[in-house]
């Protein structure tokens, strides 16, 4: 007939589809290249996780105190005290420690000893009530060893009758982990996946870590974990 056109509508119909599909692909790739980032920095906070597990020691038979101090009995009524790893792991190399006297007395919750890092003074909290019988002259005249092993070199013995009552506020075993790992989420949080703060191998900087953290106010966050916190 004249003046009629035949159209293959199937054929336009195949068009359509293909140009759906086409459409399709492109956004799904466009969406993987936008969120690749987001990704990378995941797998990479993913391979910290492990790391920062293995990171800070938490050796059994101790008792750790919730600002990073620790004690363990020694003999009837004396327990020795320091700083836990995290805490030497936080502030890096210590340049200095200033303990109370013996004979001073020095109570649960508030200031034991303080440390001296780079120009800054920070304060710890004793673990423990009671007297300082005695403190340890080695790691006074070389602060920076407790760096090698802060559970070794303890800081002060101290006389304390009220130990069975001072260890309801302190952490041991798994109640000292599932602590460790609260630290550990905070500690990740702050890092905010800042990927300068890992070696390529997934260990993590030792030194200062509260100075990778924030090159400028370092202290306060370290007064913040130490709950020796200003504000």
């Amino acid at each position: 007939m004249e003046g009629f056109s035949y159209v293959d509508i199937f054929a336009t119909k195949h068009i359509e589809y293909l140009l759906v599909i086409g459409f399709l692909l492109f956004f799904t790739l466009f969406w993987k290249f936008l969120n690749r980032p987001a990704r990378l920095v995941l797998r990479e906070s993913e391979r910290l996780i492990p790391a920062i597990n293995e990171w800070f020691r938490l050796p059994e038979g101790v008792y750790y105190h919730l600002g990073h101090s620790w004690a363990v009995p020694e003999g009837k009524d004396v327990v020795k005290v320091g700083m836990d790893d995290f805490a030497q792991k936080l502030v890096g190399k210590v340049d200095g420690i200033h303990v109370p006297h013996p004979g001073s007395t020095i109570h649960q919750g508030e200031k034991g000893w303080s440390l001296k890092v780079d120009s800054k003074v920070i304060d710890m909290l004793s673990p423990v009530d009671g007297k300082v019988i005695a403190v340890n002259e080695e790691i006074l005249h070389s602060p920076e060893t407790i760096n090698q092993d802060p559970y070794s070199h303890w800081l002060m013995k101290v006389e304390t009758p009220k130990f069975s009552v001072n260890k309801r506020h302190l952490l041991q075993g798994a109640m000292a982990r599932r602590w460790m790992e609260e630290v550990r989420e905070n500690l990740l949080s702050r890092m905010n996946y800042n990927l300068g703060l890992v070696y390529q191998d997934g260990g993590l900087l030792v030194d200062g870590m509260a100075k990778h953290l924030d090159r400028e106010r370092w202290d306060e966050i370290v007064k913040d974990y130490f709950l020796v916190s200003e504000g």
